[in-house]
């Protein structure tokens, strides 16, 4: 972390957190049952420690954005999306504007966003396209104007991202 951070700053890059359930075996990508209390301490504590080399390096934290699995489980559980979008407003003294706050960054039309709208939580929308040329699978995400794409994943035949429970479903 110490090194990207580190990066991040030399090169005017905005430092998110990407925090995930702790599924180390599977990085994240395994769905896990998880109650909203818990997933928001387990968020808590891994932006904490990215918040951490932040303020070592006197960067300010930009938003949250969750990985993996629990980012299609927060898109479709709103209680789970508040506890996560939740997390932003813990981190608001260290963001980059703190009268706005750290921002949440998710999939747009989804409880992401309908959360941070309740939370009052800045939202930057993720919008998915799906592109008609092959990638490689190193290009897992590309965000571009709000827009996100994932070589690893599935997009159904209007390009919206499939999350599902399994990589193999």
């Amino acid at each position: 972390m110490n090194k990207t951070v580190v990066l991040a700053k030399a090169n005017n890059v905005l430092a998110g957190a990407h925090p995930s359930l702790p599924d180390l075996q599977g990085f994240g990508r395994r769905e896990m049952a998880v109650e909203p209390d818990e997933l928001a301490s387990c968020f808590i504590y891994q932006v904490g420690a990215l918040d951490g080399f932040l303020k070592r390096h006197g960067l300010p934290l930009n938003h949250i954005k969750p990985h993996g699995a629990i980012y299609g489980q927060t898109a479709r559980n709103i209680d789970l999306a508040r506890a996560v979008v939740g997390v932003a407003k813990v981190f608001n003294g260290s963001a980059a504007q703190p009268d706005t706050g750290v921002a949440f960054m998710g999939l747009a039309g989804t409880a992401h966003q309908q959360a941070a709208e309740e939370l009052g939580v800045p939202f930057i929308a993720g919008n998915t396209v799906s592109f008609p040329f092959p990638c490689s699978p190193q290009s897992t995400l590309l965000i571009a104007n709000g827009i996100e794409w994932f070589a690893d994943l599935d997009y159904s035949d209007e390009g919206k991202l499939l999350i599902t429970k399994y990589a193999s479903d």
